[in-house]
């Protein structure tokens, strides 16, 4: 089959595409630019026009042909970028001030992509937020201006339709999609009043009565807002730039949902520690969830935020929905090892763990079949190079940089939804030239005392498996991190006291078969002290009750101030029983 799509490819070597599968073969069309100082490439929503900017000109090509559309004197542009319908083309440099002070130029730039004229510019000193927003269909524009958003109604940049104008408008979002238009603004807090997110329809912005929704919160610094395809719901990723315990340095995150109906919920997430990732399913009924300290937990929640499915524990920090919502995949890339974890989102079954190490890109590609992984520079300068699967686990093309080279970005060409219809889900792995791509596991560093010991798996932690992978008998509610920690702790020092003993007979320990059954089972051990007994019992009792809150909350329910303070003293309650039980 003849290969449908393209992936450039940018970097020292210059910008070049390479035909998608079956193929993997350099482009002929595309007339490779070998200069090394392309700073940007853009494609078009519909992957029809492809813009580039090589440190003289900006280009736009007519991708079936590679045709020459049109070209800007812009040698200093570094970003660029389509509007949805192909009519315009935003490009930005720097902002540079006179000598003397006075004003610079207007450094972003609006062409029109048919003519080639300049339609409007303007001085953007930011490069983050640089670029306009456009509704889909191209009947507004909007742009943050002094934190108040302006917009433009049919491309037309010198009338400035319509002003939303709030205390301090940080950021916004345009809902994708079909008119009407909604905007989720931020406002960050200031002076002891909390930030919020407010959703309003366009063009009705009149006083805070008009908005659809409202949500406060005090915890923020900075908010990413996320709208589903369906422009019904936004979920809001509020995160402090400092975690006030020190518990953490990525700062704290919340996580919040807001509904265009006027709903609006704080996402209870079942383990502490940082937010790494959150995607909504391209169904908008669904999103997922990586979060907690490593290793982290995912969790697929409705939108009554209400948790559908528990991927457990692992080490991973992104996920990634295919196109069609049909596939997720859960993955460690950055500071993890490049473990994929790739699931039948219907059946919630396991397909594949490829493993793609050091990459610091993933992409689906929109055919819905094929990934593409990287490791680009500046984020790691050595090996780079990109690599293709079929989501079975399968590698399909592996291509590495020369060690002098760099390999800068990646990306498939887009393409419209419905182009590729959804298949099938496949499980078995797709037949493929190379072989699996398995890094060798590093050996684990041995002191030299047990060197020429048998070795014993030592996992610091055990990963909880996913909520339809536990064991047969072991209890539906996982055992708290407190709870585990301690009993592992006990049984370490059981184990212990059994070593002694059997040194003392020059006897091997019989291993004990308590280890291995759950806690519940353990005979009742009493200590000869009715007191001491009496206390343990209380105890239990205590722990026990705190589970069942801990349950409570992990199923969506607000506690009580003092239901929390009961949770927080549990750390101490079980080191007081431990402390009873061995007789300390």
């Amino acid at each position: 089959s003849s290969c449908l799509f393209t992936l450039p490819v940018r970097g020292s070597e210059g910008l070049y595409m390479v035909n998608g599968p079956p193929s993997f073969t350099e482009s002929t069309a595309f007339q490779r630019d070998s200069g090394k100082n392309c700073k940007a490439v853009a494609f078009s929503k519909d992957g029809s026009l492809f813009a580039w900017c090589n440190g003289e000109k900006v280009n736009i090509v007519n991708v079936t042909n590679a045709e020459l559309l049109c070209s800007f004197d812009l040698p200093k542009a570094v970003c660029l970028e389509f509007s949805p319908k192909n009519n315009v083309l935003a490009t930005w440099q720097a902002y540079t001030t006179a000598k003397d002070g006075t004003a610079g130029v207007p450094n972003l730039q609006l062409h029109d992509v048919k003519t080639g004229k300049c339609l409007k510019s303007f001085i953007q000193k930011k490069m983050q937020n640089w670029c306009p927003c456009w509704a889909d269909d191209e009947s507004i524009c909007a742009r943050n201006v002094n934190n108040e958003v302006h917009f433009f109604e049919n491309n037309n940049f010198n009338t400035i339709t319509n002003k939303l104008h709030l205390q301090k408008v940080n950021d916004f979002v345009l809902s994708p999609g079909a008119q009407p238009t909604k905007v989720a603004v931020y406002v960050p807090g200031s002076k002891g009043a909390p930030s919020f997110v407010r959703l309003y329809q366009y063009p009705n912005f009149n006083g805070p009565q008009s908005a659809l929704a409202n949500k406060s919160f005090f915890k923020a610094d900075k908010v990413t807002m996320l709208w589903n395809k369906k422009a019904t719901a936004v979920l809001v990723i509020a995160s402090t730039e400092v975690d006030k315990t020190g518990a953490s340095y990525y700062g704290e995150q919340t996580l919040h949902y807001i509904a265009t109906n006027g709903e609006s919920a704080v996402v209870q997430l079942p383990k502490n520690g940082p937010i790494y990732d959150v995607v909504w399913n391209p169904n908008s009924v669904e999103f997922c969830a990586v979060y907690g300290f490593m290793p982290a937990k995912a969790t697929v929640f409705n939108l009554k935020c209400d948790p559908v499915f528990d991927f457990g524990t692992g080490p991973r920090n992104a996920a990634y929905y295919s196109p069609h919502g049909h596939i997720l995949v859960l993955a460690g890339f950055g500071n993890l090892r490049g473990q994929m974890e790739v699931w039948d989102v219907k059946n919630y079954k396991l397909i594949s763990k490829p493993v793609a190490s050091d990459s610091t890109y993933f992409a689906w590609c929109p055919d819905g079949e094929h990934i593409v992984t990287a490791t680009c520079a500046p984020r790691l300068r050595v090996s780079n190079g990109y690599k293709i699967w079929h989501y079975t686990g399968s590698l399909l093309h592996s291509y590495e940089v020369p060690s002098n080279e760099e390999m800068w970005q990646v990306f498939w060409q887009p393409f419209l939804d419905g182009v590729f219809p959804a298949k099938a889900v496949k499980y078995q792995a797709v037949p493929s030239e190379l072989p699996s791509a398995e890094p060798k596991p590093a050996q684990a560093y041995r002191p030299p005392a047990l060197r020429n010991k048998p070795v014993t798996s030592s996992k610091l932690h055990e990963d909880e498996p996913p909520q339809n992978m536990k064991p047969p008998g072991s209890s539906d509610k996982p055992l708290s991190k407190t709870a585990l920690k301690n009993q592992r702790k006990h049984e370490a020092k059981k184990a212990a006291k059994q070593e002694a003993k059997a040194d003392a007979n020059q006897e091997p320990a019989q291993s004990s078969a308590s280890q291995s059954a759950p806690r519940s089972t353990v005979p009742a051990v009493t200590s000869g002290d009715p007191e001491v007994d009496k206390k343990i019992k209380n105890l239990k009792k205590k722990l026990k009750a705190i589970e069942q809150l801990k349950e409570q909350a992990a199923a969506g329910k607000q506690l009580e101030k003092n239901q929390l303070e009961k949770i927080q003293k549990e750390t101490a309650l079980l080191q007081e029983l431990e402390d009873l039980e061995l007789g300390l």
